[in-house]
């Protein structure tokens, strides 16, 4: 009993003084600038996303929160340089929304599971399925019927290979048994400009890149790619609803640390994200963006980026895609 006692008294001691010794720099986390690589240049969705976190999150942690863009090999630049960063909770990333498809096309020199901690679920970005006016299909049912034709086959727009609109068009093939041919753009800008001519008849757009055509009747929404409809498109269904049910594609933000981070650090910087994202001002300038905020656990993201990576690999080896 004695000797239990001792070894209890030991191990407690070993503990106290292991804790003494790490926690003064954790409890100071930060005591200097932070940094997101954002691995694309600035502008776009991933960009906006880092940047408008990034502003409140200095405000949280009484240190500046910097925003650096790494572009370069589909993300994979920025990415590496956060894989082999001390992990101290100094250097994040926020990865392009291929972040998940990228093991399945690329060879990469780092791992996409093991080499990086999750921290929080930034944001969520569904899909619009349009059509060019041209398309004599008034709702997702009679677009499939039409689809389906092979000696009329209709063109689908997307913004380079292994995006999330190209993902979209070739999971929509496999699940409804559709014939539409991918043309691929650099950009969804040249992809919206072509649709509008009627040079391509279909694309799975982001939201605010095709609202206003919508609204104006140059575009017909016929459903949207999330698991619920969008404030921004109330009245157009999702694509699991209108007729295609366990479709789903919904490209989304996270943000990451170094592996071996500890654990207190991305404790605290998922607390503060999750507060941030809970603004009221911050939610408004997301969904001006259609970036639906998000949140959740480090585990929550973690979980998600793995099931996609097994979607994703799944749906690009049946398809044949390849790297451009």
């Amino acid at each position: 009993m004695v000797e239990q006692r001792r070894k209890w008294l030991t191990a407690a001691l070993a503990m106290t003084l292991s804790c003494a010794t790490a926690s003064p720099a954790l409890a100071q986390y930060p005591d200097r600038p932070v940094k997101i690589v954002v691995p694309v240049a600035a502008g776009g969705g991933t960009d906006f996303t880092a940047r408008v976190i990034a502003e409140k999150l200095g405000t949280a942690l009484g240190q500046p929160v910097i925003v650096e863009n790494r572009p370069g090999a589909s993300g994979n630049v920025g990415a590496q340089a956060v894989a082999t960063a001390a992990p101290d909770g100094y250097t994040l990333v926020m990865p392009i929304t291929s972040f998940p498809v990228n093991p399945s096309l690329h060879k990469l020199p780092f791992d996409t599971v093991n080499d990086f901690a999750p921290i929080v679920l930034a944001g969520t970005l569904p899909l619009v399925l349009v059509v060019n006016p041209s398309v004599p299909a008034k709702d997702l049912g009679e677009f499939i019927t039409l689809a389906r034709n092979k000696s009329t086959p209709l063109n689908y727009a997307n913004s380079g290979s292994g995006t999330t609109a190209h993902l979209a068009g070739e999971l929509f093939n496999r699940m409804a048994g559709t014939s539409l041919v991918g043309v691929p753009y650099k950009g969804g800008g040249p992809a919206v400009t072509d649709l509008l001519g009627g040079h391509v008849q279909v694309y799975f757009a982001t939201i605010p890149s095709v609202l206003q055509h919508i609204e104006t009747g140059r575009l017909r929404a016929l459903a949207v790619t999330g698991s619920r409809r969008t404030a921004e498109l109330p009245n157009v269904p999702t694509v699991a609803e209108a007729g295609l049910p366990g479709f789903e594609v919904t490209a989304w933000f996270g943000l990451f640390a170094p592996a071996k981070t500890p654990k207190p650090i991305v404790d605290r910087l998922n607390a503060e994200i999750v507060k941030i994202l809970a603004m009221p001002d911050i939610r408004q300038k997301m969904a001006g963006h259609g970036v639906e905020p998000g949140g959740g656990t480090p585990e929550a993201l973690g979980s998600l980026l793995v099931a996609d990576i097994a979607k994703w690999g799944k749906l690009v080896k049946e398809a044949g895609i390849k790297a451009e």
